[in-house]
């Protein structure tokens, strides 16, 4: 089996993951919150250390596609800093369900469409001023390569990345172990984690999942990927608070601190 066939055989299996996920979400008080809230002028989901990124980036005026936006929450978020029109991409038509609803509740200047990354429509929208990836998207690309490259494509020629990631350093650590604080899994993994629990946030572990693959890129396989795709990096920082799923917050606020997640930004060349 090639590469390309591994990718589609791993990228096929998550979509049918996240449409599973996409069902327990939607009947959840998380949801019914950004329901309630997701169309006032100033809604913004992101946390201080996003928002502090973007209103950086001045976005004012600017176009933006999200890679991996999930229900759209953060798409709704980026009117609040300016931005004249943006795009959610996902591959899981469950989400992206959900996304549509909440665009027609919030009456705001984005769109979503339904595709994978590494097979998108000939008519997909491009020449964005900015591409943004947040938390988990990478973890499930089983080639980094092929996936920066497509979403360098779907910048223009000055284009900037902004990724808000998950730390692959926290990846050796299974909060649900024995000694939650002993490395547990190699930090060198190449080989997927196959899982078939139902994806969730709040820790909730219902009955009813499908196989998925998670991959623990490197730190070094990231950024290598990124540069390779003609984006140079121009600030990456590290920070000691979790941006993930509530069970990984028993590491923060330790005596001996780990990174746990981190800000990068890149631009064309």
């Amino acid at each position: 089996m090639t590469d390309q066939d591994n990718t589609k055989t791993a990228t096929e299996a998550n979509r049918k993951a996240w449409d599973i996920s996409a069902m327990h979400h939607r009947d959840t008080d998380w949801w019914r919150e950004i329901v309630d809230i997701v169309a006032q002028p100033e809604f913004s989901c992101f946390d201080t250390t996003m928002t502090a990124a973007l209103t950086r980036m001045q976005l004012i005026g600017k176009s933006v596609v999200q890679v991996g936006c999930n229900n759209g929450r953060e798409i709704l978020s980026l009117p609040a800093f300016g931005v004249a029109n943006a795009l959610g991409i996902d591959q899981s038509g469950g989400f992206i369900e959900q996304a549509h609803e909440l665009g027609e509740i919030a009456q705001k200047p984005v769109d979503f469409i339904c595709a994978d990354i590494y097979d998108l429509p000939a008519d997909t929208p491009h020449n964005f001023d900015v591409a943004m990836i947040t938390i988990g998207v990478l973890n499930w690309m089983p080639d980094l390569p092929r996936f920066f490259a497509t979403v360098a494509k779907l910048l223009n020629d000055e284009g900037q990345l902004i990724i808000y990631e998950t730390h692959p350093f926290l990846e050796l650590f299974n909060p649900d172990g024995k000694d939650p604080f002993c490395p547990e899994f190699s930090y060198f993994e190449t080989e997927p984690i196959v899982e078939t629990e139902v994806i969730t946030y709040d820790g909730s572990t219902p009955e009813g999942g499908a196989e998925s693959y998670w991959y623990t890129h490197t730190l070094s396989h990231i950024l290598t990927s990124i540069l390779d795709a003609d984006l140079r990096i121009t600030r990456f920082e590290e920070f000691a608070h979790s941006n993930r799923e509530v069970d990984y917050a028993i590491y923060e606020n330790q005596p001996a601190q780990v990174p746990m997640c981190y800000l990068l930004e890149a631009r064309k060349n």
